[in-house]
């Protein structure tokens, strides 16, 4: 009986630890434009984007805030939430921070 090798052992892929959850996030950049980027770790990313690593989206504008994080599955749910948020108009990005502002309001 074969086994298939893990997707770790492919050049370019990340072992993916069972259980764990991957991110979609929104940042804000200084200009107003809001990025989208997959992390398991969304604050730890957020501070590489600050500290100008991370995503050549922000040499031109820093990343002032992390304003939209959510929880996916996996990276491969993470990854296609990616696109289908990617593919919106910057009103209905600008929608899912509002709902995620709503939510961290203290009631």
């Amino acid at each position: 009986m074969t086994t298939a090798k893990p997707s770790s052992d492919l050049p370019g892929h990340a072992a993916a630890e069972p259980g764990k959850p991957w991110f979609v996030y929104l940042v804000r950049a200084a200009n107003g434009s809001l990025y989208c980027g997959i992390s398991d770790d969304p604050v730890r990313r957020f501070a590489k984007h600050q500290s100008g690593k991370g995503a050549r989206f922000f040499l031109s504008s820093p990343a002032v805030a992390l304003v939209y994080t959510e929880a996916c599955r996996d990276k491969g749910e993470a990854l296609r939430q990616e696109r289908l948020i990617k593919k919106l108009k910057k009103s209905a990005k600008e929608c899912l921070v509002a709902s995620a502002s709503l939510l961290h309001q203290p009631h």
